[in-house]
């Protein structure tokens, strides 16, 4: 086969195209390249994330070893679009984003795989620990490293986009991949996972946001469940579901964010009991293995590191209710929701409007 892989500089991709390698396969690699620093917001360029200068450098050098061909594709004006636009105006707005879903729904698969057509390769593969595998239709697995599962991050991969990836990492551990690399050679064996935000320098998220934008968002009111002030904010863009520190009041008990009132710029604190829900109402569904979902046990995940929960799932034209079989917290909108099926399956995903 003739296959490109999504190279970031990091051990897993680089690790999935030597593999590729050793079956016999035509690879060649791609990295993409987007905008990491800039004059609107003053930041330098980032060493510890998947598409610095120094991974990019990374990536070629992996490929050289290899003996395959690298490329780099150019997607700066459509990551400032797609990922960082979305990305500001969500926490403007109260809601918590997740550009990395974005980023690979937007970017990193349909661009690269558009630029691996134009090279002659069918397939691209990717680093992520999970698997492609299909019925009547394609759909995502959980990656047999539970610690390291990225299935969540994929849920929004549409079939035409499915049909033609492969993810090799989906059988094996982490510990198994750095072993390999190990054992291949290969300069990047012992480098450390890339961290947080890519284009957020020194994850500092509100500093970015009123920089990219222009904009300061104003003060406003922290107020009780019931609605008593109790506190100012400094900008609702500070805040997310669950955060507890920042908050900055002397309270009887310990406050966190149970919720973001954007049109009347309010924080809505609370107790850890009052961040509890007993379900949730999601949009923007996405259907993977099934393509229905009517009162179907499932289970949920609401955040990348979760462990998986109990829920019931129904979906009805663009509107997804979950209820959980227990009761769960700091659900978050503007995260995504995912649903599994026992054998850890994706069925569908969508993103999460608000709790219930």
């Amino acid at each position: 086969m003739n296959i490109a892989v999504a190279m970031s500089g990091g051990v897993d991709s680089s690790v999935a195209a030597a593999l590729l390698v050793k079956e016999g396969h035509t690879v060649i690699g791609l990295t993409a390249k987007i905008l990491l620093c800039s004059e609107m917001d003053g930041s330098q360029p980032r060493f510890d994330v998947c598409c610095s200068p120094e991974n990019l450098h990374d990536a070629k050098k992996v490929a050289n070893s290899l003996g395959i061909h690298h490329y780099t594709v150019n997607v700066e004006d459509e990551f400032y679009c797609k990922v960082i636009e979305p990305f500001c105006n969500e926490y403007c707005s109260g809601r918590t984003p997740s550009p990395c879903i974005n980023c690979n729904t937007s970017i990193k698969f349909p661009k690269l795989l558009h630029q691996a057509k134009e090279l002659g390769c069918d397939t691209l593969a990717t680093g992520h620990y999970a698997s492609v595998c299909k019925n009547s239709r394609y759909y995502i697995k959980r990656g047999k490293d539970a610690d390291k599962d990225q299935s969540y991050f994929l849920f929004n991969l549409n079939q035409e986009i499915l049909a033609h990836v492969l993810l090799p990492l989906g059988l094996y551990t982490k510990e198994a991949i750095r072993a390999i690399a190990h054992d291949m050679g290969l300069h990047i064996a012992g480098k450390p996972e890339s961290q947080e935000v890519c284009f957020v320098p020194d994850n500092d998220y509100p500093r970015y946001i009123e920089q990219r934008t222009g904009k300061r968002l104003p003060a406003g009111d922290i107020v009780t469940t019931d609605g008593k002030v109790i506190g100012r904010h400094k900008g609702i863009h500070r805040y997310t579901i669950g955060q507890r520190r920042g908050l900055g009041i002397a309270w009887q008990h310990p406050l966190y964010v149970v919720a973001i009132d954007a049109v009347n710029n309010r924080i809505i604190a609370g107790s850890k009991d009052e961040l509890v829900s007993s379900g949730l109402i999601a949009s923007g569904i996405n259907f993977m293995k099934a393509t229905a979902l009517n009162s179907t046990p499932v289970w949920i995940k609401t955040r990348s590191t979760q462990k998986p929960c109990k829920a019931i799932a129904t979906a009805y034209s663009d509107r997804l209710t979950i209820i959980f079989d227990q009761p769960q917290s700091s659900i978050t909108p503007g995260q995504a929701v995912v649903c599994y099926d026992n054998e850890g399956a994706i069925l569908a995903g969508g993103w999460i409007e608000e709790k219930l």
